[in-house]
């Protein structure tokens, strides 16, 4: 009798632990059906993000590889004097006095030399304002009225900046030369300048 019990009571066993391993099978496929739509989204995710990427990185290059940088082109020279009318330093310079030239001013040039300079002819007096946009190296600006007197000299600008560098009086010419010229040549407000050109010629 105690024998039948037992065998019973395995048989019994033996199935309930046949349920719990069909149980866990079927979660176990449950867990994987949930798990790939999410692995498939992943995929998807990093895939599209390396493709951005790539797209992202051509185009730098290519735009490095397209950018176009000015040389100086002499065009004339300009000479700084005092008050007084003695001469203090001459330099070389590019002439800028159409709306392209001035727009573009000397953007996309990687340096200049320390005695060379960019000088701006606008049609008419008024306040000036520049900016650095686009210049890769720092510069000073010294902007002239129409007796070719210095009104207003801006140091040691910022490159590729959008501040503003207006003139303080009214100006109708505008020189650029590196950064630490003025200091240099002890240039300032005041001063006068005088210049012959290519294109025009303008003398004391």
């Amino acid at each position: 009798m105690s024998l039948t019990i037992l065998t019973f009571a395995n048989i019994g066993i033996i199935h309930l632990v046949k349920k719990n391993i069909r149980k866990k099978q079927k979660e176990s496929a449950s867990t994987k059906k949930s798990f790939n739509p999410l692995i498939v989204k992943i995929g998807i995710t990093t895939i599209a993000l390396i493709v951005v990427l790539i797209f992202v990185l051509n185009n730098c290059q290519d735009e490095t590889s397209e950018m176009h940088y000015y040389k100086f082109k002499k065009e004339g020279e300009l000479t700084f004097v005092d008050s007084t009318g003695n001469p203090i330093v001459k330099i070389d310079i590019e002439i800028a006095d159409n709306d392209y030239e001035r727009q573009l001013g000397l953007m996309n040039r990687q340096s200049m030399e320390e005695m060379q300079g960019m000088l701006f002819i606008f049609p008419q007096e008024r306040y000036q304002s520049f900016w650095m946009l686009n210049t890769l190296f720092s510069l000073d600006i010294i902007f002239i009225n129409s007796n070719k007197e210095i009104v207003t000299i801006h140091k040691n600008t910022t490159p590729l900046s959008e501040q503003s560098y207006p003139s303080s009086a009214p100006a109708i010419y505008v020189v650029e030369v590196n950064a630490g010229f003025c200091e240099t040549h002890n240039i300032k407000l005041g001063d006068k300048v005088f210049w012959i050109g290519s294109t025009l010629s303008i003398t004391k």
